[in-house]
């Protein structure tokens, strides 16, 4: 037996001897598809009234992947609902540690999802860090104007 590799590497450029890709080559660029990919849209290309049609016969005809490929595109699923919770208003650390109470008592009665608590919960404290970052500003402003 040689000591010589079974598969000698084919050097391309951006890419190292083993043919992996070199630090700082990403390799594909972003939004990048695949040849398969592109090969099925362009036979599918104009065929989309035609096979959208197909696929309403056969879930009318009682096909039941066919119905349910149909009802997902009527109606996909939701990914969020609207959440109406009363919350006090904003104004300072009082208001906001009040608000971040509301929705926690929310959750806790059920009223809310922890998920979209938390998510209730993210925007209070970046309505927390607006307010801080404008009365920081205004601080710094009036020590300057004082100087």
């Amino acid at each position: 037996m040689t000591d010589e590799p079974r598969f000698r590497a084919v050097e391309t450029e951006g890419r190292d001897a083993k043919g992996r890709f070199a630090p700082g080559n990403p390799g594909r660029p972003r939004g990048a598809r695949h040849r398969a990919t592109l090969a099925a849209e362009a036979i599918l290309d104009g065929e989309a009234d035609a096979l959208t049609r197909k696929a309403v016969e056969l879930a009318m005809q009682g096909d039941t992947v066919a119905l349910r490929l149909c009802l997902e595109r009527i109606a996909p699923p939701r990914k969020d609902r609207p959440v109406t919770v009363e919350l006090p208003a904003l104004d300072g650390a009082g208001g906001i540690t009040a608000a971040m109470a509301t929705v926690l008592e929310a959750v806790a009665a059920g009223s809310l999802t922890p998920s979209e608590g938390q998510a209730m919960a993210a925007l209070i404290e970046a309505h927390r860090r607006a307010v801080e970052t404008a009365e920081l500003e205004a601080r710094i402003t009036a020590l300057e104007d004082r100087t």
